[in-house]
């Protein structure tokens, strides 16, 4: 009879041994950014963001009665990286979601692979379209490109009433060939003129020519739908040609470093982006506060944000799912439905992804400046 209920026993001696265990294994989540290289203000950016939204979580007990762990690796802005990492991530540190990458291009090599696996991957702020199309684990928490090229062709034409724009694209990078896609198309249909097209690829740092071309076409601003680095390049060449009219893009050109390269040139530039430390709600500026008191007084922006939303966003999908299994986090990261975050609400669509606001930045007096909100 001893020997039956020591049988009998068993199963439920072990099955509490493996929850115990379990329960005291952490959550691993992998992170992939450009830490170092070209945009490494977008993946320190949008690391911090993430990093303080799992200190936040595990503070409060992390989820399912298991603490955080975020295993973060560096894809040095480098084409092909973050594949590797990604493998890497997956098959030997075992990690039961991702979240990455700011660019679209390196997003669109990862997603495969998450796919494959099974691993349900958020991006904080890829907004080429492809992205989440590349399979049903695949989220994002931000606007995408159609939208933004929208509102900014919309802005262009209403606030800073331009007739005749250039298009200046990096032929290299696929969130620059959408957004100008998408761009291109609301401007012509709304009754604007892209009156020349110019190219060129990330990595270039001279634009002379392009910028010749354009300023003989008698245009009244450009559309530089890339990223900080030649954006500001861009920038200060325009001005040293005495080209003294709006120069605009999108969510590329969020950082610091966009004033620090370009200077007083980036005078009369305009940005679309994801949200504005500006914001007086009371989720923003709690948000601020908390950042700045973090990571020594800086100033989170966009990618910071979305960064943090992003790490929230998988937390929340980890505790309604009641597990962090691949197929049931992934069907509860699909039923997000007004997620109160710090970009606003966040509600994922039967495509996965968010739709939220647009807001407007210049650069003003050195600084960036909040200029209008645009609602989808």
């Amino acid at each position: 009879m001893i020997k039956a209920l020591r049988l009998l026993l068993l199963p439920a001696l072990l099955a509490a041994a493996t929850g115990a265990a379990l329960a005291q294994n952490p959550i691993k989540v992998g992170e992939f950014a450009s830490l170092t290289g070209k945009e490494a203000a977008f993946g320190q950016s949008s690391h911090k963001g993430t990093l303080l939204a799992i200190e936040e979580l595990n503070a409060t007990g992390g989820a399912l009665g298991r603490q955080f762990e975020l295993i973060t690796e560096d894809n040095q802005s480098k084409q092909g990286e973050s594949a590797t990492i990604v493998k890497k991530l997956i098959s030997r540190d075992q990690v039961v979601a991702l979240l990455g990458e700011v660019a679209s291009g390196r997003s669109l090599e990862a997603a495969p692979i998450a796919q494959n696996y099974k691993i349900p991957m958020i991006s904080p702020s890829s907004t080429n379209p492809r992205v989440t199309e590349m399979g049903s684990y695949i989220f994002r928490v931000c606007f995408i490109d159609p939208f933004q090229g929208t509102a900014m062709a919309k802005f262009a034409q209403k606030s800073l009433h331009l007739k005749k724009v250039a298009l200046l694209t990096s032929v290299s990078s696929p969130y620059s060939v959408g957004l100008a896609k998408y761009f291109k198309e609301t401007f012509a249909a709304i009754g604007g003129e892209i009156t020349i097209e110019q190219k060129y690829s990330e990595g270039d740092k001279d634009f002379k020519a392009q910028l010749t071309a354009i300023k003989a076409a008698g245009v009244d601003g450009i559309f530089v739908p890339g990223y900080y680095t030649e954006a500001a390049l861009i920038s200060k060449q325009a001005r040293e040609l005495e080209l003294t009219f709006p120069i605009f893009g999108g969510d590329g050109w969020e950082a610091p470093q966009l004033i620090e390269i370009g200077g007083k040139a980036m005078k009369g530039t305009y940005y679309s982006t994801h949200y504005s430390p500006e914001n007086s709600s009371p989720a923003v500026q709690n948000f601020v506060k908390k950042f700045r008191a973090r990571f020594a007084g800086e100033t989170p922006d966009a990618m910071a944000a979305l960064g943090y939303d992003s790490a929230m966003v998988l937390a929340d999908a980890i505790k309604r799912a009641g597990t962090t299994e691949g197929p049931k986090l992934r069907t509860a990261i699909a039923a997000t439905k007004g997620y109160d975050g710090v970009t606003g609400k966040t509600t994922i669509d039967s495509h996965r992804n968010a739709t939220k606001a647009a807001v407007v930045i210049t650069v003003k007096d050195g600084a960036f400046k909040f200029v209008e909100s645009i609602t989808p």
